[in-house]
């Protein structure tokens, strides 16, 4: 990246079909999406900060490595502490990396960057992250290979602020096919039981978001017979926005968007498919860890589009 680069990194843009996106090199980002210039997620500014990882891709985990702590093959390792008021290691190592461009094609473009073996992370991982428009709207695929030695632990995700239509997270209905809900401790996120959805926590059917508070994973989703779930948030105009995700992600994380930046505040409703759980690094395989073996690949994929 040059000394003259915007700040979020190297601008790309794609369109197709109505639909235009803008990816930033810092971190893969999905910077703005738009459909016939209506916004599908939060926006924000080429020569910005990225603020609250809109739109960042997360790996080698999506959410929090509790305490930055975990064991992997019977080796205790320690992370640095990315949220530190809570005390966790946030979204991987990946948000803040230069991606470099691997091609660039008027409705597509794919970025990678290597995960060095570092301390809390003795392992080395290549990331794909491709982004590509048509008419059914933006798939985005992630495809993490081990090229070190050694087993490694792997997770992924986006984290992308979806938007329905004109006012707040509060006005907008959503429809969150979801069985279950890990529950968490109320002022660290700490995971704690996995349980049937239920009061505030139960969208399956759809439902105005109000005022209700969630920074949650779901799990257990209804799926078509090709394995894939819909989550959908709509406008009253009945118009919105839809994340759709494979057997893959068999987790997703809804956050309402409660920020102590005004203007961030409740702007747009954070729908994260995830390949593993919260602290999968230390829950293991059944909670979605995915353990790449020496020359190994995973691949992830969810769409975005207007409804």
């Amino acid at each position: 990246m040059s000394n003259d680069a915007p700040l979020s990194g190297t601008p790309l843009t794609i369109s197709a079909a109505g639909y235009t996106a803008d990816i930033a090199t810092v971190g893969a980002t999905l910077r703005t999406f738009r459909h016939e210039g209506r916004d599908l997620v939060v926006p924000f500014d080429a020569d910005e900060v990225r603020p609250a990882f809109r739109g960042a891709v997360l790996a080698p985990w999506p959410n929090r490595v509790v305490d930055g702590e975990y064991t992997f093959g019977g080796v205790d390792h320690e992370l640095a502490l990315t949220e530190p008021a809570r005390h966790h290691a946030l979204h991987g190592l990946v948000a803040w990396t230069d991606f470099r461009v691997e091609a660039q094609e008027p409705d597509r473009v794919a970025l990678t960057t290597t995960v060095q073996a570092q301390a809390g992370y003795p392992y080395r991982v290549e990331v794909l992250v491709e982004y590509r428009l048509d008419t059914t709207g933006l798939h985005t695929t992630i495809t993490g290979t081990n090229s070190g030695a050694d087993d490694a632990p792997w997770g992924t995700g986006p984290h992308p602020y979806v938007v329905a239509g004109t006012g707040t997270v509060d006005d907008w209905t959503l429809t969150l096919p979801a069985a279950e809900v890990l529950e968490v401790t109320p002022d660290r996120l700490v995971p704690t039981d996995l349980v049937p959805v239920h009061d505030e926590f139960d969208l399956r059917t759809p439902t105005r978001i109000g005022d209700r508070f969630i920074d949650h994973a779901f799990t257990g989703f209804d799926r078509d017979a090709d394995g894939t779930a819909t989550i959908t948030l709509t406008a009253a105009d009945g118009r919105g926005v839809r994340v759709a995700f494979g057997p893959e992600c068999p987790w997703v994380q809804v956050h309402t968007a409660d920020h102590v930046v005004p203007e961030y505040h409740r702007a747009g409703l954070a729908v994260e498919p995830m390949t593993c759980a919260p602290d999968a690094f230390n829950d293991g395989v059944d909670r979605g860890l995915v353990v790449l073996a020496p020359g190994a690949s995973h691949a992830a994929a969810w769409t975005i589009s207007a409804i």
